[in-house]
C-alpha cells in the first residue's frame, strides 16, 4: 500500500480493458430486457390467468392470513410484504395490481376485499397509507391446497425465500377476469367472461373432449363485462374464440325517459368496459362546443353508489331522442370495440390461444392439480394410519407395554424394546412414547378404531381416484359446480346477434308533420297525428276528457286563452307526443300546462286557439256576460291580451270559429240557456272589452260559453247543486237534454231555463252544450258516469256519483266540424 502523501506505484492503476461487439452488447441485453417483461411481469400464465405480481400478492395475502373473515390491514403492509419478499419491482406497479383486482368495474370476480377510496373508472384511488384490504371470498379458491404439494415452488429474486410458480386456481381466472398487458413484441387482451357459462363449458369439455368451437359457443355465448352494457353481433366474437384475435362493438345501455315534465332525456346506466363517465363527458362538452352536436340542453352525472350509473342528457324540446342516441353511439364512447388477443404463457413460452385451447389449458392444470393433492392427501392418510394402528397394538396389551417403558433405564431403551416385543416401526415406537396416560382407556380404543375404519376407507378412494383418469375428471367436474354454485352471477352483458337497426337516417329534429294539440280538463297538454278512435266515446281517454283540440303542426304554435284575457305562445314541439291509437291510454303522465304556461294568482287556462291571420276569429264569453269576437291577429311576443276585461270579470270560455255560422251559447248559474249566431256579434280588434252577450239576473254568472255546429246531435249538460256547499265536494245532480229543446233568442237577452231545481239546490255548478254522445270527468281525471237524454227541458237532474269537474264531446264531431279528417290532422 502506498504511504500517505507519496503517489502509489503505476502497477495499482493497471486497466483491465475489454473489447465488445456493441452490437452484440445491445441485442444481448435487450432480449434479456424483453424475456423479463414477458415472463415477469406483462402476460399472465394460462394456468391461473395471472400476472406475477397478482400472484405474488394473492400468496403474500395468503401467508399473512389475511382471510374474508379476518379484519382488513393497510394496504401499504401488504405491498411492503410483497415488494420485500418476492416482487423488487417497486410499490408503485405493486399497488396499482392490488387495486384493479379490488376493483368492481375492473374485474367480473375480484380478488381483493377493499376498505377506503379504491378509485371509480375515472379517478384515482387514495395512497396506500389510506386504503385497507383483504382476501375477497374467491381468492381463497385460487389459493386453496397451495400447502398440499398442488404447485412447483421456485426461489424468490434473491434466494432466501421460495414462491409458487403457479396457483392451484380453482376459478378459471384467465377467463373469468381476463387480462391485459403490453410485452416487447407483444400484448394480451383477453375480455372477462361469466363464471357460470365458463365452467359449463370446461365440464362440456369434461365429458366431450373432442368439443369445436361451435359446441362451447353454446356455452360460452361471448364475454360478461362488468360494467355490462351491450355486444352487437357475434361474427367477431367467434373469430376470436376459433383464432385467439379478433374484434367486438361495445355499446352503453341507455334508454329514453321523460325526465323533467317538459323534457325528455337519454338516461345511461351502463357504459362500455373500460369507459367511464368522465370521459363520455367531456367528449359530449367537446362535439356540442364544437357545435358537430346539437340537440342537448343539459348534462348530468347524478352517478351513486346506492343507485350506481346514472349518466342523464336532457333532450332539447323538438329533437328526435333516438336521432340523437344514434348520434351519441358514434361520436362518443357510447360505443367502443374491443379488441382481443388472446396471448398467454403456457409451459413458460408466450402462445396465442383459441377458446378451446384456454380451457384445455386450464382443465389440464386441475387435473395436475387435483392429481397432486391426492398423492399428498394419501402420504398424510397413510402416515397417520401407522401411527394409530400401533396405539392399537399397544392398547391390545397395555400393561405389557407399561411394564417395557418402565424396565427401561432411557427412552433409546424404551424404543428398541418396544420395537423388539411388538414388531412396531420407529415412528409408532415414538409416537407411543409420547401419549398421555389418560388417552390409554377404553374409550380412546373405540375412537382409534373408528379413525382407522375412516383411513382406509379414504386411502381406498384416493387410490381409486389416483388409479382411474374417469374419476379424476369426475372430482374437477364436481368442484368446478360447486364453486359457479357458490360465486356464480347472472350476466351482465347483453349480446345482440346482430347489429341493431338505428335511427341514422332518421332526422335528429322532429319533423313539421301536421297533427292536433289537446288539453285535458285537469290541465294535461298533449300533441297527437290523428284523433280517430281517441275521445269517440265523449272526447276522453281512459281516465280524462278533452275539452280542447286545434289542428296544427308538430313544429308550429298555439294559443292558450286565459280566464284574464291573455293569449300566451305554446309551442307544440314541447307537448306529449302520444300515437294515434284507437282504445288510446290517459292523458295522465302527459305535460302539465303550468309546466309550459306561467299562470298568474287565481288565473287557469280556459281553451287552446290556433294561430291565425284570417279567419272568422275567436269568440269570447265572459263570466258577466259579455261576449266578443276576435279580428285574426298574431303579434310578434310571447303574449297579449284578446279582450278588455271589467274589475271582476273573467273568461270563462273562448273557441275558435271555423267558418263564422255556428250558434254561441251561454248558461248561466241560475239555468238560463241563450243561444244565437255568430254573425249576430261583430268582430272587434284585440283592445276591444266586446259587447252584452246575455241578460243576467241579480246575482247570476256564466257558468259555461262556447260555440256549437249547425250539423249533429247535440246535446245539453247541467249539474245542479247547493251555493253554499264547498267547491268540489258536492257530487250534484245531472241532466242531459237535446240542444234542439232549446229555441233560440237574440242577443243580450235572457234564454230559456234548461234545468229545474231540486229542493236544496239554487245553482248549477258545471254546464256544457256540443256534440252527443258527452263524457264528464272528475278532478282526477277518472271519468264520471252521466246519465240518459231526457227529453225535458226543464227537468231535473240525477244524483251522481263524484262531483263533475269537465264535460267534451268527441273530438271526431270537433275535426268534421272544421272539416279535417280524424286520421290526419292539417295544418289550421
Amino acid at each position: 500500500m502506498a504511504r500517505r502523501g507519496t503517489s502509489p506505484p503505476a502497477d495499482d492503476f493497471e486497466e483491465h480493458i475489454v473489447d465488445i461487439d456493441v452490437g452484440e452488447e445491445m441485442r444481448t441485453s435487450f432480449l434479456e430486457y424483453a424475456y423479463s417483461v414477458i415472463y415477469s411481469r406483462a402476460l399472465p400464465d394460462a394456468r391461473d390467468g395471472l400476472k406475477p405480481v397478482q400472484r405474488r400478492i394473492l400468496y403474500t395475502m395468503t401467508d399473512m392470513g389475511l382471510r374474508p373473515d379476518r379484519g382488513h390491514v393497510k394496504s401499504a403492509r401488504v405491498v411492503g410484504e410483497v415488494m420485500g419478499r418476492l416482487h423488487p419491482h417497486g410499490d408503485g406497479a405493486i399497488y396499482d395490481a392490488l387495486v384493479r383486482m379490488a376493483q368492481s368495474w375492473s374485474m367480473r370476480l375480484p380478488m381483493v376485499d377493499g376498505h377506503g377510496n379504491f378509485g371509480s373508472s375515472d379517478d384515482p384511488p387514495a395512497a396506500m397509507r389510506y386504503t385497507e384490504c383483504r382476501m375477497a371470498p374467491p381468492a381463497v379458491e385460487m389459493t386453496a391446497s397451495i400447502d398440499e404439494d398442488t404447485v412447483d415452488f421456485r426461489p424468490n429474486y434473491d434466494s432466501r425465500e421460495t414462491e409458487p410458480s403457479v396457483l392451484p386456481s380453482a376459478i378459471p381466472n384467465l377467463l373469468v377476469n381476463g387480462a391485459a398487458g403490453i410485452a416487447v413484441g407483444m400484448a394480451t387482451n383477453i375480455p372477462p367472461h361469466n363464471l357460470v357459462e365458463v365452467v359449463a363449458a370446461l365440464r362440456h369439455l369434461v365429458e366431450h373432449p373432442d368439443a369445436d368451437t361451435a359446441a362451447l359457443m353454446r356455452f360460452v355465448p361471448g364475454p360478461d363485462l362488468p360494467t355490462g352494457g351491450k355486444i352487437l353481433g357475434t361474427d367477431g366474437i367467434t373469430e376470436a374464440y376459433e383464432t385467439g384475435r379478433g374484434s367486438f362493438k361495445m355499446r352503453a345501455t341507455a334508454r329514453v325517459e321523460q325526465v323533467t315534465p317538459r323534457r325528455k332525456g337519454i338516461v345511461v346506466t351502463e357504459l362500455p368496459y373500460g369507459v367511464g363517465t368522465e370521459r363520455v363527458i367531456e367528449r359530449i362538452k367537446t362535439l356540442v362546443q364544437g357545435k358537430k352536436l346539437q340537440g342537448i340542453s343539459d348534462l348530468k352525472d347524478l352517478t351513486d353508489r346506492e343507485h350506481g350509473l346514472r349518466l342523464v342528457i336532457e333532450v332539447k324540446s323538438g329533437i328526435n331522442p333516438d336521432a340523437l342516441l344514434d348520434q351519441l353511439y358514434r361520436q362518443t364512447p357510447m360505443e367502443e370495440s374491443f379488441g382481443v388477443n388472446a396471448v398467454a404463457l403456457v409451459d413458460g413460452q408466450p402462445r396465442q390461444l383459441t377458446l378451446k385451447e384456454m380451457l384445455e389449458v386450464y382443465l389440464g392444470h386441475r387435473y395436475d392439480v387435483v392429481r397432486r393433492r391426492s398423492v399428498y392427501q394419501r402420504g398424510k392418510a397413510a402416515d397417520r394410519l401407522h401411527l394409530v394402528e400401533g396405539r392399537l397394538v399397544a392398547l391390545l396389551d397395555i400393561d405389557e407395554v407399561i411394564q417395557v417403558i418402565r424396565g427401561s433405564d432411557d427412552t433409546a431403551q424404551a424404543r428398541e424394546r418396544l420395537i423388539g416385543v411388538f414388531d412396531l416401526s420407529t415412528l409408532q415406537a415414538d409416537d407411543i412414547l409420547e401419549i398421555p396416560l389418560r388417552r390409554l382407556t377404553r374409550f380412546s380404543r373405540i375412537e382409534l378404531e373408528s379413525e382407522r375404519d375412516e383411513l382406509a376407507e379414504r386411502i381406498a378412494g384416493l387410490d381409486a381416484l389416483l388409479a382411474d383418469d374417469t374419476l379424476l375428471r369426475a372430482k374437477v367436474s364436481e368442484e368446478l359446480a360447486e364453486v359457479a354454485r357458490t360465486y356464480g352471477t347472472p350476466r351482465r352483458t347483453v349480446i345482440l346477434g346482430a347489429a341493431p337497426t338505428t335511427a341514422a337516417s332518421a332526422p335528429v329534429e322532429v319533423a313539421d308533420d301536421p297533427c292536433w294539440a289537446l288539453m285535458s280538463g285537469d290541465g294535461l297538454l298533449a300533441r297527437t297525428t290523428g284523433l280517430d278512435g281517441f275521445g269517440d266515446a265523449g272526447g276522453r281517454a281512459t281516465r280524462d276528457v278533452v275539452v280542447s283540440a286545434v289542428p296544427t303542426t308538430a313544429r308550429g304554435e298555439v294559443g292558450v286563452i286565459t280566464s284574464l284575457g291573455r293569449l300566451v305562445r305554446l309551442p307544440v314541439v314541447e307537448l306529449s307526443p302520444l300515437p294515434p291509437t284507437a282504445n288510446h291510454p290517459s292523458l295522465q303522465g302527459c305535460v302539465p300546462l303550468k309546466e309550459l304556461v306561467a299562470l298568474q294568482a287565481g288565473e287557469r287556462a280556459v281553451a287552446l286557439a290556433p294561430l291565425a291571420t284570417e279567419g272568422p276569429g275567436l269568440a269570447l264569453g265572459t263570466r258577466q256576460g259579455v261576449v266578443k269576437r276576435v279580428n285574426p291577429e298574431v303579434l310578434g311576443r310571447d303574449e297579449w291580451p284578446v279582450i278588455g276585461l271589467k274589475d271582476d270579470d273573467e273568461v270563462v270560455g273562448a273557441v275558435a270559429l271555423d267558418d263564422g255560422t255556428e250558434e254561441l251559447c251561454f248558461i248561466t248559474s241560475d239555468a238560463q240557456l241563450l243561444h244565437y249566431g255568430a254573425d249576430a256579434v261583430r268582430p272587434q280588434g284585440r283592445s276591444g272589452g266586446g259587447i252584452a252577450g246575455v241578460k243576467l239576473a241579480a246575482g247570476a254568472r256564466v257558468v259555461w260559453f262556447g260555440a256549437l255546429g249547425q250539423d249533429g246531435d247535440r246535446v245539453v249538460v247541467t249539474v245542479s247543486g247547493s251555493s253554499t256547499a264547498l267547491p268540489g265536494t258536492e257530487s250534484g245532480a245531472a241532466k242531459v237534454s237535446p240542444f234542439t229543446e232549446y229555441p233560440a233568442k237574440g242577443r243580450a237577452t235572457g234564454g230559456v231555463r234548461c234545468h229545474r231545481f231540486r229542493s236544496g239546490e239554487d245553482v248549477l255548478l258545471t254546464a256544457w252544450a256540443g256534440p252527443a254522445p258527452a263524457r264528464a270527468a272528475a278532478a282526477s281525471g277518472v271519468p264520471v258516469d252521466l246519465p240518459p237524454a231526457d227529453g225535458r227541458r226543464d227537468g231535473s237532474g240525477v244524483p251522481l256519483a263524484q262531483p263533475v269537474d269537465a264535460v267534451a264531446g268527441p273530438l271526431s264531431a270537433r275535426a268534421a266540424a272544421a272539416g279535417l279528417s280524424t286520421t290526419d290532422a292539417v295544418e289550421s
